[in-house]
């Protein structure tokens, strides 16, 4: 989990089609990729900080066989297309291989279907149950912070320690909590983390 990352959501960028669905950019017609957008509060955690987690969380020297699923930074200023492309320069020579990643300016982004957004934790009913409850309309529960953190924190991404700092702030319940602490403790003894964890 990364300090200062308010919320998140998951959706199409890059291309020339408008409001593309899931099926149109499975179909390679809309030029665009899979993405995610990332809302911060630089108070708390830097745009190089989360550029350093981005290439920590997959292979960027591994071509793709679709833009879709492309690697890809989408700047929203000329400060931050600086940084990714000395980040980028960075990582090229740490790991000794060219870099697949585009670098490019972030145009119009397409919220994905309801479906998508918070993918792993939809998966949990009891603690989706309440986050519903809390947020009746999709669009402040995609919005919402304490969802992207549940997320997370779900999808592999966090510690015990971390959690157990803000636990309280996400307005659960004592059960939910506890599948939290749960989810967490068993990513912890496997060993894993991120990408890396089974999105169960």
């Amino acid at each position: 989990q990364t300090p200062g990352v308010t919320n998140t959501a998951v959706g199409y960028q890059g291309g020339y089609t408008p409001n593309p669905t899931y099926e149109e950019v499975c179909s390679g017609r809309t030029g665009h990729a899979e993405a995610v957008r990332v809302c911060f509060d630089p108070q708390q955690v830097s745009y190089e900080e989360l550029l350093q987690v981005f290439w920590k969380s997959h292979d960027p020297t591994r071509r793709v066989w679709s833009r879709q699923y492309m690697s890809a930074i989408f700047y929203a200023d000329e400060e931050q297309r600086r940084l990714a492309e000395a980040s980028r320069d960075r990582e090229a020579e740490r790991r000794g291989r060219p870099i697949q990643t585009e670098i490019t300016r972030l145009e119009t982004f397409y919220r994905a279907e309801d479906y998508h957004q918070k993918y792993v934790l939809q998966g949990r009913r009891e603690v989706m149950a309440e986050f519903k409850a809390i947020y009746p309309n999709t669009r402040d529960f995609v919005d919402s912070t304490a969802a992207a953190r549940a997320n997370g924190y779900l999808s592999g991404y966090g510690t015990p320690a971390q959690l157990a700092e803000e636990i309280e702030d996400l307005g659960l319940s004592p059960a939910a909590q506890d599948e939290l602490r749960r989810a967490v403790a068993r990513n912890t003894r496997g060993g894993c983390t991120g990408t890396e964890c089974p999105t169960e």
